[in-house]
């Protein structure tokens, strides 16, 4: 999986560079590259085409949100299963799984810190509008 720090060079169908997932849940989420790739997508596509009568950042806001909702969904499945199987480790592993979605999901974990969206909102404002 690439990112735009991996590829400072690559631009979305508009010319922008693409916009940042947020580190803390960027770190969070380093074990789960197809977590990080669908949150780097919805991300483009916020960017790429924004709804014109809701800000930029919120429109990111809801897309980092939605994915989210979504891997606890998963995780919740995945731990539905592992009950259903008896075996202990994946059972450990799938609760472990749900407890780091939650975090990832919460303002006070992974959607704590928003200034790199806020900073990359105001570098390219001009563009956007």
């Amino acid at each position: 999986m690439t990112t735009p720090a991996d590829h400072p060079e690559q631009t979305l169908s508009n010319g922008l560079p693409p916009p940042p997932i947020p580190p803390r849940l960027r770190e969070m989420l380093k074990d789960y590259p197809k977590h990080l790739e669908r949150l780097q997508d919805e991300l483009n596509e916020v960017v790429e085409k924004p709804y014109l009568v809701t800000p930029i950042f919120e429109q990111m806001m809801w897309a980092l949100e939605g994915c989210t909702s979504a891997f606890i969904r998963q995780a919740q499945d995945e731990l539905e299963a592992a009950q259903a199987s008896g075996d202990a480790v994946a059972i450990a592993s799938a609760e472990a799984k749900e407890r780091l979605m939650f975090k990832a999901r919460s303002a006070n974990g992974g959607l704590g810190n928003l200034e790199d969206l806020r900073s990359y909102l105001q570098k390219y404002k001009d563009v956007m509008e």
